[in-house]
């Protein structure tokens, strides 16, 4: 799906640590910095995270040109980028743990911001989208002209999601769905009048006849959210879930719903599976998920590893464990994909493509030819293990490939323990045959769009005619 997202970024870095003593100068705890990680945030965020999940995601947005926006890019890797005139710093938000224990928050370039210009291009992305998520973080995206009546001409063409802001704008009229949290809309509430003691549905009303929306989706936090249209009040339930830190769940959660709308699911249908997804997203990781880690221990970057050697068929590559064992250990994403690979075409070349914007690696578990045999027949494969091998290698996206032996790669999913697995295909990641054992260590299936058009055995056949 072609989604824009519309809104304000930040740039959220987590300085993590161990203290084991008090500084002699004064009495507060010494952090031994382990690592630093890096994210984009805000309605960075929310294109990252659509990003992963294989749409086509453009961001309008402002971005300035300083440090923390050449961060943000980095960390918007597999976002189309649209971004308007830089007229404010960066805003950074920098927290410091201890363990899982935050300590303190550092907020840099975050003071009110003049409303930033914008683009033909920015408003082209409007105009071309299948859904929109609008995440106001209250620097002024939402309040230029042309930005709300690009939107307002959306409106009445494709679904609109509005995250708001207090600082932010009023929603346009007619988008689909606003959803503030619980004390977002208690606090515009009250500040219209409404008594202190006004409940949520109350409040969702106010707002709904206020903002002229289709619906408003309150979030509740554990408690789900609660889903106001015309006439009708649903309370929506959120599976249970161990939470560490919730960052990011309303942003998950925008996005989701505007996909699952622009799929035709009706607003409850639609509601329901966005907090089932901003659940999952949580129980993944949440947000601290997708950082980026960009100083180690000693302060280096991370460096990218490209071109392992090749493996003998049923051995798994060792220095394929090797890499995701170093992103892993430097808080990076290790993402898998795996084939038959015979005779590359435009769909695997765009599969591996998603693949690797998901993560800091991307290995290729590629089926041995004894294993094509089995699976494809005796006149399969056409190209030999070493040649697919060498062709995924030659790929700037494939930084290692590792070969085995059997029908399915299950025993080398479990050597590798990558935290996405990528497929195409037209199902449900919950489908896929390797989802359970990815369940296994907490990693997460994700289907990319399938191409009908391109495929081996099509090229296959077209080869026989030929010949």
């Amino acid at each position: 799906m072609r989604i824009t997202v519309v809104g304000d970024v930040l740039l959220d870095v987590d300085i993590n640590g161990a203290a084991t003593r008090l500084s002699p100068d004064a009495p507060v705890p010494v952090v031994d910095v382990a690592d630093v990680r890096r994210r984009a945030g805000g309605a960075g965020l929310v294109a990252t995270v659509l990003a992963q999940d294989g749409h086509s995601v453009s961001l309008v947005t402002a971005l300035s040109n300083d440090d923390g926006a050449s961060h943000l890019r980095r960390a918007l890797s597999g976002v189309s980028v649209l971004a308007g005139v830089p007229l404010a710093p960066t805003p950074t938000k920098t927290r410091v743990r201890i363990g899982a224990h935050p300590m303190v928050r550092f907020d840099q370039g975050c003071a009110p911001a003049p409303v930033p210009a914008s683009t033909g291009e920015m408003l082209a992305a409007i105009a071309s989208a299948e859904a929109i998520v609008v995440a106001d973080y209250g620097r002024g995206m939402t309040a230029n002209t042309e930005i709300r009546s690009a939107l307002a001409d959306a409106v009445r063409r494709v679904p609109v999601v509005w995250d708001p802001h207090p600082a932010g704008s009023e929603p346009v009229a007619g988008v689909a769905v606003v959803t503030p949290n619980l004390i977002e809309a208690m606090t515009a509430a009250n500040a219209a009048g409404l008594e202190p003691s006004t409940g949520a549905e109350e409040a969702g009303r106010y707002l709904l006849e206020k903002w002229g929306s289709g619906a408003v989706l309150v979030t509740r936090g554990e408690d789900g959210a609660l889903l106001l249209s015309a006439g009708a009040a649903q309370g929506i339930p959120a599976p249970r879930t161990n939470v560490s830190d919730p960052c990011g769940a309303g942003d998950r959660l925008a996005g989701s719903l505007a996909v699952h709308l622009g799929f035709g699911l009706d607003l409850a249908q639609a509601a329901a599976r966005a907090v089932e997804d901003a659940s999952a997203f949580l129980a993944a990781g949440g947000a601290a998920s997708l950082a980026v880690v960009t100083e180690a221990p000693d302060a280096s970057p991370v460096v990218e590893l490209k071109g392992l050697e090749l493996v003998g068929a049923g051995d798994l590559d060792p220095e394929g464990v090797q890499l995701a064992r170093a992103v892993r250990a430097a808080g990076g994403t290790v993402v898998a994909t795996g084939g038959c690979f015979d005779l590359l075409h435009a769909g695997h070349a765009r599969t591996l493509a998603a693949a690797r914007s998901m993560g800091n690696c991307l290995i290729v578990c590629l089926n041995s030819d004894e294993s094509v045999r089995r699976l494809k027949g005796a006149h399969r494969p056409i190209v030999s293990v070493e040649d697919r091998a060498e062709l995924l290698l030659a790929l700037e996206c494939v930084d290692a490939v590792v070969v085995f032996d059997e029908d399915t790669p299950e025993a080398c999913l479990t050597e590798l323990q990558p935290d996405i697995w990528v497929k195409g295909g037209d199902y449900t990641p919950e489908e896929l045959p390797e989802a359970r054992v990815m369940a296994g260590w907490g990693g997460r299936c994700v289907t990319v769009p399938f191409h009908p058009a391109r495929s081996t055995s099509g090229l296959a056949a077209a080869l026989a005619k030929v010949s």
